[in-house]
């Protein structure tokens, strides 16, 4: 019997093979490689689905990050607070940046930040929290911006996970003063390769991205902005995206049918992090069990992949973890312990589904 891989993005391109073939075609015909008019069509309809003025794409989801955080530090500020059960790419960025980094702890529940951990990492050297939408959960961006502004910090969305969750007051990408996203192949808008994009509803923060992310040229030869680089998101990039933006709403939602079956097969020894509404877009199948290693072990038993996102908190990280020693992050360190990843992805078949649910309800 053939393994159900983790992810798998061959279904996808095959799928859609004959459709890419064509994308590529029109791009080349055009005689567009960069910035050109798909790379200009995908900014506005990015920009029209998340719900901001303007979106920036970049070439990948780091450097998003990276120049979302340079455009947002207000002045006199260099520190940027995170979570540290994200995978270390919020804080690479700050630290590309030349800012410093603290952390602050996660809700158990959810494991998104916590807004009461938050308030007492806050002071007036902090000029930028980011908030990230883990799992393709839309964190609680409200709760994170009440306590921020009153310290005069600005909130960045990290919605690298999370494209197209939707809450009460919009979707993720349009709830804060800045967003950073990602289109690695793997997330649930993915392109051929690497991609990111800011989003923002501040002209000025964007006019700074857009000239980061081309040398801080405020005219051709001109840097008129320190901090600049080369960060271009190529034409068959863009063209791919604009196709794929068309099905991310139903490839999401097969996503969230994928984890309520996990959740409706699981044991009381399994939890499975919920998924069951637009808030929710399902980028991970995450469970949280005190078994985690006999779990794995029943799982690859039964040809079922798995993976653990993320095993090591940032503070724990070896190239950083000397800058951190006593700092306790206990729902964080508790999670790092107790999380394991499912097989999730809109090519996922039926037949394979069940499987992982028959495997959950015999663990």
């Amino acid at each position: 019997m053939d393994p159900v891989r983790i992810n798998d993005l061959s279904r996808a391109l095959s799928v859609e093979r004959a459709a890419l073939l064509e994308t590529f075609g029109h791009v080349i015909d055009s005689g567009w490689l960069v910035h050109g008019p798909q790379h200009a069509a995908f900014e506005a309809e990015l920009a029209e689905y998340v719900g901001t003025s303007d979106a920036v794409a970049v070439a990948s989801g780091t450097d998003a990050l990276e120049l979302a955080l340079r455009a947002a530090m207000p002045a006199g500020r260099d520190v940027v607070v995170t979570t540290a059960n994200c995978g270390g790419y919020s804080a690479t960025a700050a630290r590309r940046a030349g800012f410093r980094v603290r952390y602050a702890d996660i809700d158990a529940e959810t494991m998104c930040i916590d807004a009461a951990s938050l308030e007492t990492q806050l002071d007036a050297s902090v000029g930028v929290v980011v908030v990230t939408h883990l799992y393709g959960r839309a964190a609680d961006v409200g709760a994170v911006r009440n306590v921020a502004t009153k310290h005069g910090a600005r909130v960045l969305e990290d919605c690298a996970q999370a494209i197209g969750a939707t809450t009460g007051q919009g979707r993720v990408g349009s709830l804060a003063d800045v967003a950073a996203f990602s289109f690695y192949p793997t997330k649930n808008l993915g392109a051929l390769g690497d991609g990111g994009a800011v989003l923002t509803s501040d002209p000025g923060i964007a006019t700074q991205v857009r000239e980061l992310r081309q040398y801080g040229w405020q005219g051709k030869y001109t840097v008129g902005r320190d901090g600049g680089r080369n960060s271009r998101l190529d034409e068959l990039q863009a063209a791919v995206l604009r196709s794929r933006l068309g099905y991310l709403d139903r490839d999401n939602a097969r996503r969230r049918t994928v984890i309520g079956a996990y959740a409706a097969a699981s044991t009381d020894r399994v939890r499975v992090l919920p998924a069951d509404g637009p808030w929710h877009v399902g980028h991970l199948a995450v469970v949280v069990t005190e078994h985690r290693d006999q779990l794995r072990e029943h799982l690859t038993a039964r040809g079922i992949g798995t993976d653990v996102h993320y095993p090591v908190p940032d503070h724990r990280q070896p190239a950083w973890s000397a800058e951190f020693v006593g700092l306790s992050l206990p729902v964080t360190e508790w999670a790092a312990q107790r999380i394991l990843s499912l097989p999730v992805y809109p090519g996922l078949r039926d037949d394979e589904v069940e499987r992982v649910c028959d495997a959950l309800a015999t663990f």
